[in-house]
């Protein structure tokens, strides 16, 4: 089974589409529920509904941490131009890399010109 991608509102909505493009089933946070949430809550809705939170936010990763949960995944985008135009092929290729590890749990940092992994719980 593919993994759910839930779009952070720090990413922009095209993402959705983006994604979807390459067969993920995915939903940017300010369809789901309040823009102004704070991120505690939108990692609890991605855990409770089986969704990887897809962000450009170093927090999740730091709540990952600090809790140490298994989940849910988080996938970090980093670099400057953090558009789909730009950074679409090496997400997806990432993705596409470490779906297991995401479906499984896991923390994966994207960037131009790679991708790391890391199991849950850190």
């Amino acid at each position: 089974m593919s993994i759910q991608i839930l779009v952070d509102m720090n990413l922009s909505p095209d993402w959705v589409d983006a994604l979807a493009r390459h067969g993920w089933r995915s939903a940017h946070w300010s369809a789901i529920g309040n823009p102004s949430a704070p991120d505690r809550e939108i990692m609890e809705w991605a855990r409770s509904n089986s969704y990887v939170v897809f962000t450009h936010d170093l927090d999740f990763g730091t709540m990952l941490a600090l809790t140490h949960a298994s989940g849910p995944s988080v996938i970090q985008v980093r670099g400057q131009n953090i558009l789909p135009d730009h950074m679409a092929p090496v997400v997806v290729a990432a993705i596409t890399q470490h779906e297991p590890d995401l479906a499984a749990g896991a923390l994966v940092v994207v960037d131009e010109s790679k991708s790391r992994v890391r199991v849950l719980p850190l």
